[in-house]
């Protein structure tokens, strides 16, 4: 059963390609970029999900990414 969001996806596309623009205005590598994506999340968490739940929504965000990587 596919995952439903609450999210269209021009909204979410619309955002991802507004957090590219930045990022390539600013020249980043791939090293910086992962690494300020990294601390973006890390800041959600902490800043938007309770403390009993960061490290289950960690783990999921994980598991998600790793799911989501094209292996050539």
């Amino acid at each position: 059963m596919p995952i439903t969001s609450k999210y269209t996806n021009k909204k979410v596309e619309q955002i991802i390609d507004d957090v590219f623009d930045v990022l390539e205005k600013h020249d980043a590598s791939a090293e910086l970029a992962l690494m300020i994506v990294g601390n973006i999340a890390t800041n959600v968490i902490n800043a938007d999900v309770p403390t009993s739940q960061r490290k289950a929504i960690a783990e999921k965000f994980s598991q998600a990414l790793l799911s989501s990587i094209k292996e050539d």
